[in-house]
């Protein structure tokens, strides 16, 4: 496997702050040659160190004010149904399979409390082989930005 230098964690830096950047302005930014960036860029593509290039959509902007984090106890023999039935559910954006006291987290968004209500009563609660929920409402989110150390070398 390759070694990941000092440049290849600027680049991916700055992709994870804004994948919109154009070669030539992230060439600028970081004082590098714009041909070296790209074919960077595709070694990090190939080596799958960058999976895809996304957006991050404004969920307040579409109405979406109230994210929650569910922790779901389920039938561990209905697993596939119950993954298979959350992901039928518009609202939910996430599920991740956990250790400690649930067996997996669910991330989902509603536009009200009273629709989140809704939906964890009505659609998540009703899920074959779903066992018991705990919801936690995101009240508000403190995030940092994407930074990846120089001294980390794969």
């Amino acid at each position: 496997m390759a070694k990941t230098d000092d440049l290849d964690l600027r680049i991916l830096g700055e992709l994870a702050t804004d994948a919109s950047i154009s070669v030539p302005k992230l060439s600028k930014k970081i004082n590098v040659n714009a041909s070296v960036v790209y074919s960077r860029i595709k070694r990090l593509i190939k080596r799958g160190l960058i999976k895809k290039f996304t957006i991050v959509v404004n969920d307040e902007a579409l109405g979406f004010n109230v994210k929650a984090l569910t922790g779901i106890n389920m039938d561990s023999r209905m697993r596939d149904n119950v993954l298979n039935e959350l992901f039928q559910i518009p609202e939910v954006r996430e599920i991740a399979e956990v250790t400690g006291r649930f067996d997996i987290l669910v991330t989902m968004t509603a536009q009200s409390l009273d629709e989140m209500h809704h939906l964890i009563s009505e659609k998540v609660g009703r899920v074959q082989g779903v066992q018991k929920t705990e919801t936690f409402i995101e009240m508000r989110k403190t995030a940092r930005e994407l930074i990846y150390p120089t001294s980390v070398v794969k």
